[in-house]
């Protein structure tokens, strides 16, 4: 008798979760109940599920709403009907277009309106939904001669007051109005809920035939769905046969062009791949994704693939990914098994530029005419404790600065609010995790067999590609495969330096030539000395530490650097004894026959996300089956927690059953749960160290143009000033931005780099687009009178090209030139526009009196105010310049030592004792150019606190671990700098 039930999918409007809803009507002992969320289906999947587990009866539709005020409820008879109410939904909602107060002619669907005085003509399948508080009215309707017409319209929206009141909330909150404020227009009816069949009968008395017309409705609706039954995109090439026959001529296509030797040991890897992989349904998966690939290829577009695929033999000969499974020994059950009902995941980078036009091939590829097949997956933004309070402040009048009181002492155990602090915190704990609204996956694209409308509605997001209503963990359940197409910068800086590369130079480069790069010299020296400022994922301070304390300059010495960096790892302390193993083979005696066995090449430490699967499988005897449940639970992927549960209890009792050590069931069990969320597959590690090679060979061979492309793409994990830095130690000369020969992006010439127009902080973007325009146009500027003349912009932004010395190639002084604009712009109130040189314009050449031109330190308060980084050394900057100091390259000579230390803060790295006490890992350039990284212990970190960017007096002990030295800071105060007004 309930057709209109509303979950919190219904988003800032409904306060019920799917399971509370069923929760709810199960108490209540109902039998069946629909699922309408307004003008949303996120929740239909999940209800299903829900309702079919308790044995409830599971109808699903739409409320259909402009605003708050509703036009009428869908409720789909079966598949078909649910595809026509996604239809209509998604031809609406996108574009804005309000709802009709007549809904088309469906075939599968009911269509109930709200009742209303006016009477009209009611289809077959359409019906007139009647509110126990309207029962008053209908004896004097005309409806009143048609009852079977008639069915109950009960909301279910809230199931107590307190949810009632958090609905008003949310409503405030959408309108962005005060609470007090709230129309009553805008809200539900505090009696929206679900009520026993009696108590129904009770509220209906009179008019039970409402009741009975509602139930028949709900009977009728018979929505079959089997949810792990094949949807995805199927018979590429028009058979099952057909695809697996092209999948296997590929693959082995492939495997001639990777291996120079298909001997019994790949043949047999691969074969056995394949006939999983068309066992569990996934032919067509590989394909696409193959597809995707050989398109990049086409356009020359750099990838990464990574994820569990890695792993796969299949993939690796299609060049899905660049990672070879057999010299890595990559854990085949971590691909794939006959357990795992989704396919493996294949994460493809691509760069930042290139990935929206991989996207729209996709969707160009994949879609049939005006039938979509393929969306963008969605995701839930939910509400979260400090933005919750934040919004609720808001809602009950409450000043910013009480909020942000309300914010900062929330969390505080002692702390007592006032009366609406109580209500906020209170409101925000009921509100809290409860989806906001739908916004887009990362990287998720879903490609249907039927088309996507058969499973979800979709809306246009600024983006624009349709968005599916449906997350992962829905496409997961109902058996949708996502394909995950990423973009990094990474791949960005490797694109723009091989242009950059044929421009500077002329030579052409082939960035695949990964395995001759594991072999290069110059990449292994860069490697063992961490010089890796710039490239992909081995650039941070901490990789950069790890690498120096490893020596790594091997392969797989990264593919491990690049795991054990991962705060799991780290955080259980196996990093630190995955190093001392690493430098002394005695160590590696110490670790458990067992894990040493089944882990050889980390020395019996658990590295790699499938290293839980090998030791819950080797070490706890479970099966591969719930050693994945183990996996995917300390990976953050299972959503059942009983499962888990289950299945680490299960890991206890067989360690106990196979008589293993209890302190080293602990030990083994804690190393696991170091895991959780953090952990990588090796694969994934792999593929991250391929683009790692790619860029150290970049850098090796090509430092100017790399360190431009990767200025070019925006930086890494350093700003901006620091690959300037990289450019000057590796002998660059670098240059302001000038007004003929800079661009909008950072160029070079030979081993000249001008800085690009777009650094200047306060330069508007068109000012930057008409001056490349007339320069393309018409050439060279002749000065700043022939500029002006020509490029109509202000004096404030020609004040600004001149105080950074775009106009340093006339050969006049900044002064010079800035009184010129003055006279010039001050004189004209229009500038001219006109193609004319400006002495055409009638104005002579001025006489500048003599001015005394500024000094290097006033160059680099211009420098920092307009790039926000100096070009020249900021180390003039500091006003004591007889203030002593070591160098960084002679810290070894110090070892033990307590030394005084000058730096240049680069970047800061917080985090937390054991004790949840603040400490701090700095990273600081000295005078000469030299990295300086210090540690910061909580003592110090609470006297000396960093202040910001600038240049540092650092006192401390030097020390070393691994031959890698450090500075155990005692004090560190920023230093005073150099005041104009001084001088």
């Amino acid at each position: 008798m309930f057709i209109n039930c509303h979950s919190y999918y219904s988003f800032k409007y409904g306060t019920l979760s799917v399971e509370g809803l069923v929760s709810e009507a199960k108490s209540k002992k109902l039998d069946a109940l629909a699922l309408t969320d307004i003008n949303s289906v996120s929740g239909v999947f999940p209800f299903i599920k829900e309702a079919q587990k308790n044995g409830i009866h599971p109808v699903i539709g739409i409320d259909f709403r402009n605003g708050v005020r509703q036009q009428y409820i869908g409720l789909a008879k079966n598949q078909e009907g649910f595809y026509e109410l996604n239809l209509h939904l998604s031809q609406h909602q996108p574009k804005g277009i309000p709802f009709k107060e007549k809904a088309p002619s469906f075939q599968n669907s009911f269509i109930v309106y709200p009742f209303s005085e006016k009477v009209f003509t009611l289809r077959e399948n359409e019906f007139i939904g009647v509110h126990p508080y309207q029962l008053n009215k209908i004896g004097k309707s005309g409806w009143f001669r048609q009852k079977e017409k008639l069915v109950l319209l009960q909301p279910a929206t809230f199931s107590s007051k307190i949810e009632f009141n958090a609905h008003r909330l949310l409503r405030a909150i959408d309108g962005n109005t005060l609470l007090s404020k709230l129309d009553v227009e805008e809200q539900g009816n505090v009696c929206d809920m679900l009520y026993s069949y009696a108590d129904m009968v009770r509220r209906c008395e009179n008019h039970s035939y409402l009741l009975y017309n509602a139930q028949k409705l709900l009977e009728q609706c018979q929505f079959s769905f089997y949810f792990q039954a094949v949807k995805n995109k199927r018979d590429i090439l028009g058979s099952d046969w057909e695809d697996y026959d092209y999948l296997r001529r590929e693959t082995f296509k492939g495997a001639l062009s990777r291996y120079k030797d298909l001997n019994p040991t790949i043949n047999s890897r691969i074969e056995k791949e394949l006939e999983l992989i068309q066992q569990k349904g996934f032919v067509s998966y590989f394909l696409i994704n193959y597809d995707i690939i050989k398109f990049a290829y086409s356009k020359n577009f750099y990838h990464v693939g990574r994820g569990s695929g890695a792993n796969s033999i299949v993939a690796y000969c299609l060049y899905i990914t660049d990672v070879d499974p057999i010299e890595l020994d990559l854990y085949f059950e971590r691909f794939i098994n006959l357990y795992r009902e989704n396919p493996p995941d294949f994460d493809l980078d691509f760069s930042w530029t290139d990935r929206d036009e991989v996207t729209q091939y996709i969707f160009d590829k994949y879609n049939k005419g005006t039938q979509e097949h393929v969306a963008l997956l969605g995701s839930y933004s939910t509400f979260q404790a400090n933005s919750m309070l934040r919004e609720l402040g808001k809602v009950f009048g409450l000043p910013k600065t009480e909020i942000e009181s309300l914010i900062y002492h929330a969390a505080k155990s002692d702390y007592i609010p006032d009366q609406y602090g109580k209500l906020i915190i209170k409101y925000s704990q009921v509100l809290h995790g409860m989806p906001s609204h739908l916004t887009i996956h990362a990287c998720g694209v879903l490609i249907s067999h039927k088309p996507i409308h058969y499973y979800t509605a979709t809306e246009m997001p600024p983006k624009g590609f349709p968005l599916a209503h449906i997350d992962m963990h829905i496409a997961e359940d109902i058996g949708l495969h996502k394909f995950d197409i990423l973009s990094q910068r990474g791949l960005g800086h490797i694109k723009s330096a091989i242009e950059i590369i044929y421009q500077n130079q002329g030579v052409e480069v082939d960035i695949r030539q990964v395995e001759q790069f594991k072999k290069d010299p110059k990449i292994k020296h860069l490697l063992r000395t961490a010089h890796t400022i710039g490239a992909f994922y081995v650039e941070s301070p901490a990789m950069r530490m790890l690498l120096a304390k490893m020596k790594a300059d091997e392969y797989l010495e990264l593919v491990a650097a690049s795991s054990i960096i991962r705060p799991g790892v780290a955080r259980s302390g196996m990093m630190r004894e995955y190093i001392l193993r690493h430098v002394n083979p005695e160590r590696r005696e110490m670790a458990h026959p067992v894990m040493k066995e089944i882990m050889p090449e980390t020395y019996g430490i658990m590295v790699y996300q499938e290293d839980v699967i090998k030791v819950a499988h080797y070490f706890a005897a479970l099966s591969l089956s719930e050693a994945d449940v183990l996996r995917r639970g300390m990976s953050g992927k299972s959503r059942s927690k009983d499962e888990f549960e289950r299945v680490k209890d299960q890991f206890f009792s067989n360690c106990q059953r196979l008589e293993r050590d209890p302190k080293i069931t602990k030990e083994v069990w804690h190393q696991i749960e170091s895991f959780a969320g953090y952990s990588f597959a090796k694969g994934h590690s792999a593929s991250f160290a391929v683009e790692s090679y790619q860029s150290l060979y970049l850098k090796a061979y090509f430092p100017l143009e790399f360190m431009v492309g990767v200025i070019n793409n925006f930086g890494g994990f350093y700003h901006t000033e620091f690959y300037i830095h990289e450019l000057r130690m590796n002998g660059a000369e670098i240059l302001a931005p000038d007004i003929n020969e800079s661009n909008y992006l950072t160029k070079i010439k030979g081993k000249t780099v001008y800085l690009g127009f777009v650094h200047l902080k306060f330069i508007e973007k068109n000012s930057i687009e008409k001056v490349l325009t007339e320069r393309h146009e018409n050439g060279f500027f002749l000065g700043l009178a022939d500029f002006v003349a020509r490029v109509g912009i202000s004096l404030e932004q020609v004040l600004i090209l001149i105080r950074i010395g775009c106009f340093r190639f006339t050969g006049k002084s900044k002064q010079a030139l800035l009184w010129e604009a003055h006279f010039i712009l001050n004189k004209r109130k229009t500038v001219n526009t006109a193609n004319e040189l400006f002495k055409q314009t009638g104005f002579r050449e001025l006489e500048v009196p003599d001015l005394e031109d500024s000094d290097v330190r006033q160059e680099i308060v211009d420098q920092i105010e307009i790039l926000e980084f100096p070009l020249d050394s900021p180390f003039h900057l500091v006003k004591d310049q007889t203030v002593s100091s070591i160098k960084a390259r002679d810290m070894k000579q110090y070892l033990g030592k307590s030394v005084q230390i000058i730096g240049y803060l680069v970047t800061i790295k917080y985090t937390r004792t054991v004790k949840g006490d603040v400490m701090n890992f700095g990273t600081f350039v000295d005078r000469e150019g030299d990295w300086i990284d210090t540690v910061h212990f909580p003592p110090v970190v609470k006297r000396h606190p960093f202040k910001g960017r600038g240049i540092y007096l650092i006192k401390g002990k030097v020390t070393q671990e691994f031959d890698f030295y450090s500075i155990e800071v005692t004090s560190c105060e920023r230093m005073a700098y150099w005041n104009a007004g001084e001088d």
